[in-house]
Order: C-alpha cells, then sequence, then structure tokens
C-alpha cells in the first residue's frame, strides 16, 4: 500500500510468466504436463508471505498427495498475474489486495469462492464486504490494513483531536505526497472535508456513475487542503515522499506521521516511543474516513487445478495457524476472528489500528477506480504545493470522467 505503481515491461512479464512455469532440462510430453497438471498446485504471493506460507503448502501437498509450488511475485503483481493468465501461465492461487477485484473479474482473470455459512461468520465483516463483488465473493480474505496516526510520544505525548490542534502544535507532519500525489494517504483529510471519489447504490456498492472528483464537494474539500500546504500552514509537504515518509519519522524529523501496520516494524527498530490514535479530521467536519484494504487469496480462472484451488483457499486460509503464521510474517490485524483473538494479546497494536479504521471505508474495487490514482494524486501534489485548488480539482475530474467513459 506504500506506492502504487500500475505498468511492467514485456520483458518482466514474459520473464515472470517463464519463472511461473518453471523450467526443467528436458521438456515434458502433453501426457506428462496433463499429469503433473493434475497433481500440482502453483501458488503466487509476494516474499514475505511466500516465505510464510511455505510449510502450510508442503502439509496441504503431503495430506492431499499433491505437489504444491509457492513462487515469489515481488514486483507488479496484478499486471504480472492478468498477462500470465491471458497467456495461460499463471498460478492456481494468487495473493494479493482486495482492489484488484474489478480488475480481475473484468480480465476474467478469477473465479468466486464458495464459503460455507460459518467459515463467513469467523470472518470480519468489513473484510467479508471488501472481496464482494456484483454480489459475489471473490477471495477469502486474511488480514485488513489502514492508516492510522502514528505519533512519536516524546515529541508529541497527546493524540490531537483535530487537524487544527495538530497545526496549532506547529510538530512536522510525515503524510507521504511527493511531485505526484498520494490518494490512499489523503483520503481521510479529502472525506472529512466532505469529499468523496464515488458515490454508492442503493444496494451499499460502489456507484461509478457517480464521481465525486470535480464536484463542489472535491472544491471545497482541496480548499481545506490547500490552506494546509506549503503556502498556508505547512502541514503537508511534497518534500515528504512515499519513499522518505517512514525514514523521516523514524529519525525523529517528524512527530506524527500517517501511515499503516507496515510501518511499525521500522519504528520500533529505530527504538521510537510511540504510539497509535486515529487520524485527526477538520473540526466540524465529518470523521476521518481512511480506506480500508484487505489481502486476499483468490482462485485464478485459468488455473490448472481449480477444485485443488478451492480446497486450499476455502478451507486452509480460513484455519487459525496459517492466519497467524502470515501475521508473524508481516504484522497486519488478521481478518479471522479466531486468528485475531489469538495474537491480540501480545500485540495491542492491532487493537489500535482497528479503532482507527472505525470509520473507514473499502477501497474501491470498481475497475474505474483505476482512473482516480494518477489524476487525483497530480492534483493533490499541485494544490499542496500552491495550485488553485478550484481550477485544479475541476480539471482532474474531466480527465477521470474521459478516462471512465
Amino acid at each position: 500500500m506504500r506506492i502504487r505503481a500500475v505498468g511492467i515491461t514485456a520483458a518482466l512479464i514474459a520473464a515472470i510468466a517463464v519463472a511461473g512455469c518453471g523450467s526443467d532440462d528436458k521438456s515434458p510430453t502433453v501426457t506428462e504436463s496433463a499429469a503433473q497438471a493434475q497433481g500440482e498446485l502453483v501458488i503466487w504471493a509476494d516474499d514475505k508471505r511466500a516465505a510464510a506460507l511455505k510449510p502450510f503448502a508442503d502439509k496441504f501437498g503431503s495430506e492431499n498427495g499433491v505437489t504444491v509450488k509457492v513462487q515469489a511475485i515481488s514486483k507488479d503483481q496484478q499486471t504480472t498475474f492478468v498477462t500470465a493468465s491471458q497467456q495461460g501461465s499463471g498460478p492456481d492461487v494468487m495473493v494479493g489486495a482486495h482492489d484488484w477485484i474489478g480488475n480481475l473479474v473484468q480480465n476474467g482473470a478469477v473465479d468466486p469462492v464458495q464459503l460455507s455459512a460459518e467459515q463467513t461468520s469467523g470472518l470480519n465483516p468489513n473484510a467479508l464486504k471488501a472481496v464482494t463483488f456484483n454480489g459475489q465473493t471473490y477471495g477469502v480474505p486474511y488480514a485488513m490494513e489502514n492508516v492510522a496516526l502514528i505519533r512519536n510520544t516524546e515529541l508529541a505525548p497527546e493524540a490531537p483531536a483535530t487537524i487544527e490542534a495538530l497545526v496549532t502544535a506547529k510538530k512536522p507532519l510525515c503524510l507521504q505526497i511527493g511531485q505526484n500525489g498520494d490518494a490512499y494517504h489523503l483520503y481521510p483529510l479529502y472525506s472529512s472535508a466532505g469529499g468523496y471519489l464515488f458515490g454508492t447504490t442503493g444496494s451499499g456498492d460502489y456507484d461509478p456513475k457517480d464521481l465525486g472528483v470535480g464536484k463542489p464537494s472535491s472544491v471545497q474539500a482541496f480548499q481545506k487542503i490547500a490552506k494546509l500546504g506549503e503556502k498556508g500552514d505547512g502541514l503537508l509537504k511534497r518534500s515528504i515522499t512515499p519513499e522518505n515518509s517512514i525514514a523521516t519519522f523514524t529519525s525523529k524529523k517528524c512527530a506524527y506521521l500517517v501511515s499503516g501496520p507496515w510501518a511499525i516494524t521500522d519504528v520500533k527498530k529505530a527504538g521510537i516511543k510511540y504510539d497509535i490514535s486515529p487520524v485527526p479530521g477538520f473540526q466540524g467536519g465529518q470523521p476521518a474516513r481512511p480506506f480500508l484494504g484487505v489481502q486476499t487469496f483468490y482462485v485464478a480462472s485459468k488455473g490448472k487445478n481449480k477444485a485443488l484451488a478451492q480446497e486450499f483457499v476455502t478451507n486452509y486460509v480460513t484455519t487459525p495457524e496459517l492466519a497467524v503464521a502470515l501475521y508473524e510474517a508481516e504484522p497486519r490485524p488478521p481478518a479471522l476472528t479466531a486468528a485475531f483473538d489469538q495474537v491480540k494479546g501480545t500485540d495491542p497494536d492491532l487493537e489500535k489500528f482497528i479503532a482507527a479504521g472505525r470509520d473507514g471505508v473499502p477501497l474501491p474495487a470498481i475497475p474505474e477506480m483505476a482512473a482516480i490514482w494518477d489524476p487525483f494524486g497530480k492534483a493533490e501534489a499541485a494544490v499542496v504545493g500552491g495550485a488553485d485548488p478550484a481550477k485544479t480539482i475541476t480539471a482532474a475530474g474531466k480527465t477521470i470522467s474521459a478516462q471512465i467513459k
């Protein structure tokens, strides 16, 4: 969630697609390939999760008489998965973010998963909602994440109740912006000021026909954000980037950091005394609503062993042992209630992040969300740098609207 990137070079796609297929000195015959397909489950995940999954994959393979291969895909996972799927060289199971769902479904890359009533009742309701698309469940959630206000308690003993209180304190804030902006990290402030990205339908699903960017509410929101920028209070700065925001905080140059659970490992390593609280909103404004993100196991629709994939995802991923192992690989609140209850006693940060996300909203998983990131982010960076808020966000809205149509 730190950096959202789109696109991948053809060479990288080819290299990883080939790696996903595996390589042998002797090319297998068609009969041999079919036999291997029947007894082999291929899982793609990022480096940390791949390592955590390995012993559980081996156990699953042993219990089911199959070979399970866990392969680490470290960059551009979504694009790589879609491309490999279209080429017939993808995995059976893919581990990734829930907001991929709209794009994956649109590309025919994933199948719905079949969870029992008992299994769904054991999952966090917000996590389950995040993986629901067009009325169907398209993945099994295993971890949740949202940003919060992480505070150096030596520099800032008390949590600010509002953004205005944070400004009054005159203590630096690390909220990553850079030259291209970051809609994900800004969203709590944007929502508190009255802005929204997409409206919702009567059923509560995001409505791509109701674009909030460019509407009067977004103009008013960006006018408030502009006052926090470099020509205003100086709370928001483009010099705070995705690459340096956490390091700037751990070097004690910022009293506050807006980030998620992924930042805590570095904060602890630096020996910072810290606390976690919700991102404060504007005084008299709406609640500051962070995006809720959910890490998910997907069943690939083009996988060679879909029955095995469904078995692994629905009956193995929903066990506390695996959920706890994934938590230990990178501490984020488990979506499985039994696993969350098991680890929360040893990690008080988990409940604080959950509390910070109480007013949060699921990150839109509709395909149209892809049109938001770049124009919105660049508008954010420009306004923080001093550009006219009304003209800038109105222009961004037109750009987004043209891409969606």
